[in-house]
């Protein structure tokens, strides 16, 4: 009976696993790793094969959709009439999308910091190709009303890879270098070409 009781638990624990929430997870990892430390080493080869699955073109479209979910009920909620005075549309427009964007950017950081510079070039790619292409084609309500947006994250992107993040201290990134982009990745960005080129090539 108790065998019975004991397989039951085991075949219902990955199901358990399948519907923690993500801080849930987290907590599952840290006190695993504290109960077997021997398996610190096999996690963070997991950790650095799941950082290092960014493709840019997946990255591009994830920033597209979301800027474009954003609808005039977002929009609304933000600008108008509020306790803190009133927020015009435009400015109310650029705190969403900073806000869209921001864990975009934070995750470029993220990796430079790790050290993971190919994996970052991909996302400064894939921020620079998803901007692009909000440039050129409808980009949803809430753009409608910060038009520039997009370049600005585009050269913001470009300047965290090549300064490592924008700490002098510990440039884990590009460091100065020039970013490195392919005669291919510049042609779909063709009315970008001198302001990437330019901002790729700039020097501290």
């Amino acid at each position: 009976m108790k065998r019975r009781s004991r397989a039951r638990r085991q075949r219902a624990t990955p199901a358990v696993l399948q519907r923690l929430k993500p801080h849930e997870t987290a907590a599952v990892l840290s006190r695993l790793l504290e109960a077997r430390p021997e398996l610190a080493s096999e996690a963070e080869e997991i950790a650095r094969s799941l950082l290092r699955q960014s493709q840019y073109e997946d990255i591009a479209t994830e920033l597209e959709n979301e800027v474009r979910a954003l609808d005039y009920d977002v929009l609304n909620a933000r600008a108008g009439g509020h306790e803190r005075g009133y927020v015009e549309p435009t400015e109310a427009a650029w705190e969403i999308l900073e806000e869209t964007v921001e864990p975009f950017l934070d995750d470029l950081k993220r990796h430079l910091e790790l050290g993971f510079k190919t994996e970052a070039l991909e996302i400064c790619q894939g921020l620079v190709l998803g901007c692009y292409r909000l440039s050129e084609r409808e980009g949803g309500d809430v753009l409608g009303w910060a038009p520039d947006f997009p370049a600005e994250v585009a050269a913001n992107a470009v300047e965290i890879w090549r300064t490592g993040g924008g700490d002098s201290k510990r440039r884990g990134g590009g460091g100065g270098e020039t970013l490195p982009l392919s005669a291919a990745f510049m042609s779909m960005i063709p009315k970008w070409i001198p302001m990437i080129g330019r901002l790729r090539k700039e020097t501290k």
